[in-house]
């Protein structure tokens, strides 16, 4: 998902065109001080006027651009609805159409008010959440709490506004005495099972009442909204105002995003080196934060436990207790889960299937050696196959002799050719994209010279990208993996391979379908003689890609040929699901020519075995359930019914969880150049035995293998050769 750098050189002239006509137009605005409001009111006028100039499909700025602003904005500010009365909300609707005029005229009311009533309302609470915590919550009672805080109205008064903090927070110490229940029973459990000489030389585990454990969660409790408000106490306007920024700049689509210089600084730490911490990318989610992505070799990636969707909830320091992180900044959480290497943390998550887990990580500093293509290869039927996994397209940009995805991938396609494989699978799930060169090269090992994708900037016009090699690595079966978090570069590889009939793309029913690419610009470049401090960074969309076939890959994605059931396949978790996201559209079709392989049977063959296969249909059952529990956000307070339905969910999970110890049979191997590497480093042969054991767990491999099986024929082999006779066409 990252924004394709070097591609957008070539569009240059069209941002020097935005920084003449901003330079023209603010060059002569005097300097101010940092803490000026007159800065708020450059860089709104700054911002609009570079993405109306820039972005490749602006929205209009009306009334229903200022609406969108007013949602999104109020929401950021208060998530729970813990701050605002709807006495507040009524003063800020006024304005809910006015945004747009506001914005036009740098005019800053409808800002100064929400944020100087959030301050007020935010030490109010401090005194709410202290007085509740201070003595202990009833049980016994029979009570809800409702956690859909979209749909919630907002307190009509004050003691409304305490009832609602007091069942959130009981709910929070609740949930707190079940975990510290489990791990003292699962201590004396451990302790039990030790022999009479084990049990001599260790300690009993030391039971605490109920009382004591629930005296413990509320005062980690309070300690938490302690340091959750002074963290709040610690940001500045202009921090609130990258929040005001950010809610206007997203309107026009979801990865156009406002840069505060801190936080500019960091997305360019993020793009370089290695990654120190648990190896995971997080992003805001409602009051908690959601792991977005693994990095593949990481912890957390390594560990398994740790999933794509997760909610982080709490984050404890080795054997301390455990910091709830409901509405913190996500810099803060970042910083809590960061830490020396070798130290642990512990992560409170809700899973996707609703089930809450304790998961330890082992910190550690995840090289970017860990992201590169890697291969193996297994037998099947007296045939062999290999396995190219490519976590992301990378490349070098400023030294392109240098090691690159398409470099890399060609050298494991070259050596599982000389090795005898009859035939390949490209696995490219959860790949989130990276550097359009690369596939296009990439894509040139499979297919004859000709367009890879298609690009459409700004100003309109089209350039199709072509693969120039004439040298096509591998002629035989192709098979390219993909799930819900293949994105970017990787629909496109996807895209060509199925518009050539090349092979066939097996996963999820679709790719995620981020059809868009976006440039991160300075913004201080747009201004002479800036007195005012450092003014940020904008990342905005500036092109599109299409198909060679002619249809974008924005929101739709790509369709899997054989599509094989995952956990998230009736969850929104898509570029489709994005209210701004930019529209799918249609531009003519390249000239291409596509190959005459006909797998109509291999696909048929596939799905029955699909159909047939228990662990998909586990799988498939799994998914059914995460979906009907996603919107259950009622949530009983009474401590007996709290513990049925929680044993009822853990009951249903456990059943679920045979698809995590599912084998596969095959056995996973490295080529035999790999194995005199293994003997010299060990630690690089474990890295390698890990990711080989988890093939042989994976259902997914197996079926891709299986459909390599099934496209041994003459015509798959010599599909390459056939096509070079055909002549040009402009359908598939």
């Amino acid at each position: 998902m990252k924004a394709i750098l070097e591609f957008m050189k070539r569009n240059y002239k069209i941002l020097m065109f935005v920084a003449v006509l901003a330079v023209a137009l603010l060059s002569f605005i005097p300097g101010k001080k940092e803490s000026d409001p007159d800065k708020d009111k450059l860089l709104l006028e700054l911002i609009t006027f570079v993405i109306e100039k820039g972005h490749y499909d602006p929205a209009a700025i009306n009334d229903d651009f200022s609406k969108g602003v007013y949602k999104d904005y109020i929401e950021g500010l208060d998530p729970s609805k813990r701050f605002f009365l709807q006495s507040d909300i009524d003063e800020f609707a006024k304005y809910e159409t006015q945004i747009d005029d506001m914005i036009n005229t740098q005019d800053l009311t409808f800002f100064d008010l929400t944020y100087t009533k959030l301050i007020q309302r935010l030490k109010e609470s401090e005194d709410i959440y202290k007085d509740i915590l201070d003595k202990p919550f009833d049980y016994s009672i029979d009570e809800t709490f409702d956690a859909d805080y979209e749909h919630k109205p907002y307190a009509k008064s004050k003691d409304e506004l305490k009832l609602r903090w007091e069942k959130q927070l009981k709910l929070s110490v609740l949930s707190s005495i079940t975990d510290k229940q489990k791990v003292q029973e699962k201590n004396l459990e451990t302790y039990n099972k030790k022999s009479a000489e084990e049990k001599e030389k260790a300690d009993k585990p030391e039971m605490k009442s109920f009382e004591e454990l629930e005296k413990e969660a509320r005062e980690s409790s309070r300690k938490s909204l302690d340091q959750y408000f002074e963290f709040i106490d610690d940001l500045t306007r202009d921090e609130w105002f990258s929040i005001y920024l950010n809610s206007i700049v997203e309107r026009f689509d979801p990865h156009t995003f406002y840069f505060a210089p801190d936080d500019k600084e960091k997305f360019d730490t993020s793009m370089r080196g290695s990654i120190e911490g648990i190896g995971a990318r997080l992003q805001k989610k409602s009051d908690y934060v959601e792991i977005s992505e693994l990095i593949p070799g990481g912890p957390a990636w390594r560990g398994k436990e740790l999933e794509q969707g997760d909610l982080i909830m709490k984050v404890a320091q080795g054997e301390e207790e455990p910091v709830d992180i409901a509405g913190m900044r996500l810099d803060d959480v970042v910083k809590k889960i960061k830490g020396p290497k070798g130290t642990e943390v512990r992560l409170t998550v809700k899973k996707v299937d609703g089930s809450i887990d304790v998961i330890p990580i082992v910190r550690e500093v995840v090289e970017i050696e860990e992201t590169y293509a890697k291969s193996s290869v297994v037998e099947k039927d007296g045939k062999k196959y290999g396995i190219i996994n490519l976590p992301k397209f990378y490349i070098d940009f400023e030294n392109k002799d240098n090691r690159d995805a398409a470099k890399d991938v060609k050298q494991e396609v070259i050596r599982l050719r000389e090795y005898g494989v009859d035939g390949i699978v490209i696995d490219l799930r959860n790949n989130g994209g990276g550097s359009l060169r690369t596939v296009v090269d990439m894509t040139g090992l499979f297919v004859p010279e000709g367009p890879v994708v298609q690009v459409k900037s700004s100003n309109k016009n089209k350039e199709v990208l072509e693969d120039k090699g004439t040298k096509v690595e591998w002629d035989g079966p192709l098979v390219v993996l993909v799930n819900n978090f293949s994105a970017s570069a990787s629909e496109i590889f996807a895209a060509a391979i199925q518009d050539y009939n090349r092979g066939l793309i097996l996963g999820s029913r679709h790719t995620y379908g981020k059809g868009t690419v976006q440039n991160v610009i300075d913004l201080n470049q747009f201004v002479r003689g800036n007195s005012m401090g450092d003014l940020g960074a904008l990342k905005t969309t500036t092109q599109k890609f299409y198909r060679i076939n002619g249809g974008s890959t924005q929101r739709e994605g790509v369709y899997s040929d054989i599509v094989m059931p995952d956990r998230y396949a009736y969850l929104q978790m898509g570029e489709r699901d994005s209210e701004t996201a930019m529209p799918w559209d249609k531009i003519d079709a390249a000239s291409f020519k596509p190959f005459k392989s006909n797998y109509d049977l291999v696909i048929a063959k596939s799905n029955d075995r699909i159909s047939k296969n228990d662990q998909f249909k586990l799988i498939d059952e799994n998914a059914k359930w995460i979906d009907a529990k996603k919107d259950d956000n009622q949530f009983d307070l009474n401590i007996d019914k709290f513990k049925a339905e929680l044993k009822k969910t853990e009951d249903i999970t456990k059943k679920f969880k045979a698809i995590s110890d599912y084998k596969n049979g095959l056995e996973f191997k490295p080529l035999p150049y790999e194995q005199a590497i293994f003997d010299k480093d060990p630690a690089f042969a474990e890295k390698k035995e890990i990711w080989y054991e988890s093939l042989a767990k994976d259902v997914y491999v197996e079926e891709a293998i299986n459909v390599l099986g099934d496209m041994q024929d003459k015509s798959a082999k010599t599909a390459v050769t056939l096509n070079k006779k055909e002549k040009p066409i402009k359908t598939r």
